[in-house]
């Protein structure tokens, strides 16, 4: 994955993109099938299906936490509070999907998945693509931490990105599970999707709420 080039910004959408296009195209002249790599026809009502009832079930949990004030801090990140609307929309419509959300699946649902059920059972194929996709996890975790001014200790730091290199594990379990299930890359497509992009956009509602809740006299003590 390219994350950025230096005056570049557009690189990290191109490339991975590509290299997602380029695994696919690697694959097939391995023998994998479309149907191995959750890409074929059959699976896509499926995927839809069980896809679009994830999408809803994520967009009802950050609505939610939306609706009640303390819940909103844990959707905070510095990162979206200085984006403005056009910036928002590149991320949600653009960067997530192409740059983060294609290639990863691609990457780890469709390819590497499809490569280790050849060489061993369901669950250890599960199992080791999970744990890639945690490991895989480590430096953008470390950026956000950086960002927020979250755990600035080593110690702090190291629980906070063991802690979130083994839920992205845990998320690479179900959505492993969710694309062999429905036989369709689509299903764990649409889950990252609501998960990445509805966040960046309930991230934002919520530096906006807090904006909107705060009156202009807040903070400033009255005369007597």
């Amino acid at each position: 994955m390219v994350p950025r080039l230096r005056g570049r910004p557009g690189a990290y959408v191109a490339a991975n993109t590509a290299a997602a296009g380029a695994l696919v195209v690697a694959a097939r002249a391995r023998g994998r099938s479309w149907a191995e790599l959750g890409l074929a026809r059959s699976g896509l009502p499926a995927g839809l299906r069980w896809g679009g009832a994830c999408f809803a079930l994520v967009a009802g949990g950050y609505v939610t936490a939306l609706a009640v004030p303390g819940l909103r801090p844990l959707l905070r990140d510095a990162r979206i509070a200085g984006l403005d609307g056009g910036q928002i929309g590149y991320q949600v419509l653009v960067r997530i999907p192409l740059g983060t959300v294609l290639w990863e699946e691609v990457a780890f649902r469709a390819v590497l998945l499809a490569a280790l059920r050849r060489l061993l059972p369901g669950r250890g194929a599960t199992g080791i693509t999970a744990a890639v996709f945690g490991i895989w996890h480590v430096r953008p975790t470390l950026a956000a931490l950086a960002a927020n001014g979250v755990a600035g200790g080593p110690v702090l730091r190291s629980l906070a990105v063991a802690g979130a290199g083994l839920s992205m594990a845990g998320a690479g379990v179900l959505f492993a599970e969710l694309r062999l299930r429905t036989s369709s890359l689509l299903t764990p497509v649409l889950l990252h999707l609501a998960t990445n992009s509805l966040g960046v956009l309930a991230g934002a509602a919520a530096h906006r709420l807090d904006r909107a809740g705060r009156s202009p006299g807040d903070g400033a003590t009255s005369a007597p």
